[in-house]
């Protein structure tokens, strides 16, 4: 790898503490730009030498091969953190990547299952002596009524779980603490779970979930647990963690929640990243003005 490189990704890693996911896409962008360069100038396939000329040529090959319009944005962002960091330090005084006219991005709204289907994925009542089904089961739970990220849900602890004040303590982005509330009914679900679950052998003892081999979760697990539950209720195409992430978020804007308690429940940094929920209110307000409005 580059040394700048190398540089900048120990930097995001352990100075701004980047989650594993960013970092691996950050690198990959960059480590792509520098593929471009290098294939393009026999002299030097260094980033740091890169000129506002390389980048522009760059963005029309990602515009000439039909990459989404959400990926090229992310492209640009990482090029330009990465040389921000390299001006920081003192090894470049400009940004290339500066000022680049980007395409304007698509926007996708959130999917979400509705509420009847949500009462549907969580089951009343779970076999207390099936551990395997009480564990996927209490995941589905968790991320609908918290609303947390597949993410913060592998690395909770049954230390993060505080039955008796009612809330889940969560490790988000950039190593942001927040509390979640959880509801009254769903305690006692937790404590049977966590007491089903402490009677399970795993080298993970602080563990909330682990896998039928007493492993850590891993991404791909929590993943298939939800898609195999989503396919029972619905036949929309995306069907992950982040849909019942996005159902949580709309389901409470629906009820009269407050955006800003919203941010703040589902950890977001600025009110911009939760608004995306009001336009899936809005196209429900539009769906009931279509069918009630006399004279539509």
């Amino acid at each position: 790898m580059n040394y700048a490189i190398s540089q900048y990704i120990k930097h995001i890693e352990f100075e701004r503490k980047f989650s594993i996911h960013t970092i691996r896409e950050y690198t990959y962008d960059i480590q792509l730009f520098e593929t471009f360069i290098a294939e393009k100038s026999s002299n030097s396939k260094n980033p740091l030498l890169a000129t506002k000329k390389d980048v522009r040529e760059w963005l029309f090959l990602l515009l000439k091969k039909n990459e989404k319009s959400s990926t090229i944005h992310r492209r640009i962002s990482s090029l330009k953190s990465f040389y921000r960091f390299h001006i920081k330090i003192g090894n470049i005084s400009k940004n290339p990547a500066s000022n680049t006219l980007l395409p304007k991005k698509q926007q996708h709204l959130p999917s979400f299952i509705n509420e009847k289907q949500a009462t549907q994925i969580i089951p009343a009542d779970t076999p207390i002596n099936d551990i395997g089904l009480l564990r996927n089961n209490t995941i589905i739970q968790l991320l609908y009524l918290t609303g947390i990220r597949r993410s913060e849900l592998i690395n909770l602890k049954i230390t993060d779980i505080d039955l008796n004040r009612k809330y889940i303590t969560v490790l988000g982005k950039r190593n942001k603490m927040r509390n979640v509330p959880i509801p009254d009914w769903f305690v006692n679900h937790l404590s049977h779970y966590i007491a089903r679950r402490q009677e399970e052998p795993s080298e993970e003892k602080n563990a909330l979930f682990i896998t039928d081999k007493g492993k850590p979760l891993y991404p791909k697990f929590v993943y298939l647990v939800v898609r195999n539950a989503l396919e029972q209720i619905t036949t929309m195409d995306k069907k992950s963690p982040h849909t019942l992430r996005h159902s949580f978020a709309t389901h409470m804007l629906n009820n009269g929640a407050d955006l800003n308690s919203i941010k703040e429940i589902l950890g977001h940094s600025s009110l911009a990243a939760t608004q995306i929920y009001t336009h899936n209110n809005f196209e429900k307000l539009k769906s009931t003005y279509k069918q009630t409005h006399p004279r539509n």
